[in-house]
């Protein structure tokens, strides 16, 4: 049976649309294949309408059948950082501490729960500041950092590794979220950058468009975008 990442991950962006959810969507498809059970918790959903789809619907929908469980914890209409946008609409915040209790009663009758954070790592949840990297210190989890593919993501993904040194939060490598079927200097050069710039592994790079697949087609390539870090079959990338 082919391996399967467990216990408790958090997935946080090196910034904003690159790809976290798509890639959340593809480690848990991977860790379904191998028989596990799943939890995906969202803690703030933000830029959604109540009764529009979430993001924990759409890991739903790309992941499809299996026992996965999806919960969000907050919503909040503006397409803002939760604290901005709880602020903004006079809702309360989502402190770390809750969160990580969600997590832990989540682990106990889940091999994997995925927590997929709003952005980049240092966002903040509340007035106090506790961010994804809060979570990820209460909750002993390592952080998976999905990053862009081209111009700019030497910078941010070295940033966001410093940041989780610092904070001592274990990281579990760097996933490309969306890479071009085509792929510029930039992209390629990238694949071996990464690693050399973040002192990270890259775990995965995920094709760009793979949101818009089929159910059974996201599900069944899932496993070749990853490393078997993360689950999959790919090879090394670079």
């Amino acid at each position: 049976m082919r391996a399967a990442v467990r216990g408790v991950v958090c997935v946080s962006g090196a910034g904003t649309e690159i790809g976290k959810t798509v890639t959340t969507a593809a480690v848990a498809a991977c860790a379904l294949g191998a028989g596990l059970s799943v939890a995906v918790l969202k803690p703030a959903q933000t830029g959604v309408a109540p009764g529009e789809p979430g993001d924990v619907d759409e890991v739903r929908r790309l992941t499809g059948s299996g026992p996965l469980t999806c919960v969000e914890l907050a919503r909040y209409p503006e397409p803002l950082a939760p604290e901005t946008a709880a602020r903004r609409a006079g809702l309360p915040c989502l402190p770390a501490r809750r969160v990580a209790e969600t997590a832990e009663k989540l682990a106990a009758s889940h091999d994997l729960v995925l927590v997929e954070g709003a952005g980049g790592l240092l966002v903040r949840f509340d007035e106090g500041g506790s961010t994804l990297a809060d979570v990820a210190r209460l909750l002993a989890a390592p952080v998976l950092v999905v990053v862009q593919a081209g111009l700019g993501t030497l910078n941010t993904a070295t940033l966001t590794a410093e940041a989780l040194r610092a904070r001592r939060v274990e990281c579990a490598g760097t996933v490309i979220g969306s890479m071009p079927a085509e792929p510029g200097l930039a992209e390629r050069c990238n694949l071996a950058d990464l690693p050399r710039y973040t002192g990270l592994p890259l775990a995965g790079a995920l094709p760009r468009g793979a949101g818009a697949m089929a159910p059974a087609l996201f599900r069944a390539a899932a496993p070749s975008w990853l490393t078997p870090a993360l689950g999959g079959t790919a090879a090394a990338f670079g």
